[in-house]
């Protein structure tokens, strides 16, 4: 569809397959404007610019949720807008969740969670990841021609995320499936299919966590769901809260982590020269890590509500405006990141804006830079090359950012 800002109409589809392959002439075109664009179909103004989406994420005045300001009749009329409502699971435990909620309520189960996501606490996961990356390479030694997603990435973020909560690895692919069945009518374009399903996932997920709560109830362990179930027997958070937070870190960490690794090879083997500096260098490691994500950010998008009267970059917003928060395009602007368009692994600084900001800053991220490190220090080691045997196709959509596959071929170190 047409946006409509000074000069030449920009043509913004993020369900066309052309804005999937390369969304970046696009949003190139929307930061050249100057102005934030009206998005008609979400009736949300859409930022690029660094500056602007880093400000807004920051300010405290600006929600991701405005429910409890809006009465019940507003907050229904939202919901309905939105395609949110008639979901009595969903609205239940999605809905309320850690991501979806403001304040106080925010405050309190972020903080139940935090202590499991400090970066000391996550480097002890470093040998328990390690050993199953190895496992799943070694499965794979036969193989020469694979799909990197399907055959590897999908299985390292539920493993590795199960281990943290406690989740059984036979039970992980059916938690993808409902993870992306949940995540899915996030994006725009949502479907009454996508509804249903969406709905089914969160019932089935909500029955899975319940039994493994009453079985950890009985047999507790070293795992975050029995230290959430001891918040909830001391009376910090009730039982739909440990389900929802269970459920939301569970979802969180899955679909974003496989598009990150595929997108992260993908830029490898687009830019060569970057590949084989880190396979000279593996010192690089981090820095390349954290310009994979800059390069191609796995949740290009979320939005925040304006509570007060506003004015961004000389344009002025009444409160109530939904304001959407465009993180694939701001980290590619040239006003912070030269020759934006470049994977460049030594870039520094790299001060990106990939797991957001302000107090929806991603809890997951020292585990998601791990789960890269790992990865790719492990490929590096183990092949001597890696090549692409077809161009990848993206998905589509506004949120989430990724190859649907990512065909390569394997050389054996």
């Amino acid at each position: 569809m047409d946006l409509p800002v000074s000069g030449p109409p920009i043509q913004f589809d993020p369900l066309s397959a052309d804005f999937a392959q390369d969304p970046y002439p696009v949003y190139a075109a929307m930061r050249d404007s100057g102005r934030a664009v009206h998005y008609a179909s979400e009736d949300t103004w859409m930022l690029t610019r660094i500056a602007d989406v880093e400000a807004v994420a920051l300010d405290k005045t600006m929600l991701r949720v405005i429910d409890d300001r809006l009465g019940e009749a507003g907050r229904r009329a939202l919901k309905v807008k939105a395609g949110m409502h008639d979901m009595p699971y969903h609205e239940r435990y999605v809905q309320t969740n850690m991501l979806d909620s403001e304040g106080a309520v925010h405050d309190r189960q972020r903080r139940l969670v935090f202590r499991e996501f400090t970066p000391v606490l996550v480097e002890r996961q470093r040998p328990m990841i390690e050993a199953h990356v190895g496992a799943l390479l070694d499965d794979m030694a036969d193989k020469r021609d694979i799909d990197f997603i399907s055959d590897f990435a999908a299985h390292i973020p539920g493993h590795v995320i199960g281990c943290v909560i406690g989740v059984p690895d036979l039970d992980c692919p059916q938690l993808r499936i409902w993870s992306e069945d949940v995540v899915r009518y996030y994006n725009v374009g949502r479907t009454q299919e996508q509804k249903q399903a969406a709905e089914a996932a969160v019932r089935d997920f909500c029955d899975y966590l319940n039994h493994l709560i009453e079985k950890r109830m009985r047999q507790p362990r070293d795992d975050l769901l029995t230290r959430l179930i001891a918040y909830e027997q001391a009376g910090e958070a009730s039982r739909d809260e440990t389900i929802s937070l269970a459920m939301l870190i569970l979802m969180a960490g899955h679909g974003s982590t496989i598009d990150v690794l595929g997108s992260g090879l993908h830029a490898l083997l687009r830019f060569p020269d970057e590949h084989r500096r880190l396979r000279e260098d593996p010192g690089l490691m981090r820095q390349a890590v954290q310009e994979m994500f800059r390069f191609e950010s796995p949740l290009p998008y979320f939005h925040r509500f304006a509570t007060e009267d506003t004015t961004i970059a000389g344009q002025a917003f009444e409160a109530g405006t939904r304001l959407g928060l465009l993180y694939g395009a701001a980290n590619r602007d040239p006003d912070r990141f030269a020759d934006p368009d470049r994977f460049d692994i030594t870039r520094t600084p790299n001060r990106h804006i990939a797991f957001g900001g302000g107090v929806h800053f991603c809890l997951g991220n020292h585990l998601s830079r791990l789960d890269m490190m790992v990865v790719f220090t492990a490929l590096n080691t183990r092949f001597a090359a890696i090549d692409l045997i077809e161009d990848p196709v993206y998905k589509r959509g506004l949120s989430v950012r990724g190859p649907e596959a990512l065909k390569v071929r394997l050389e054996a170190a």
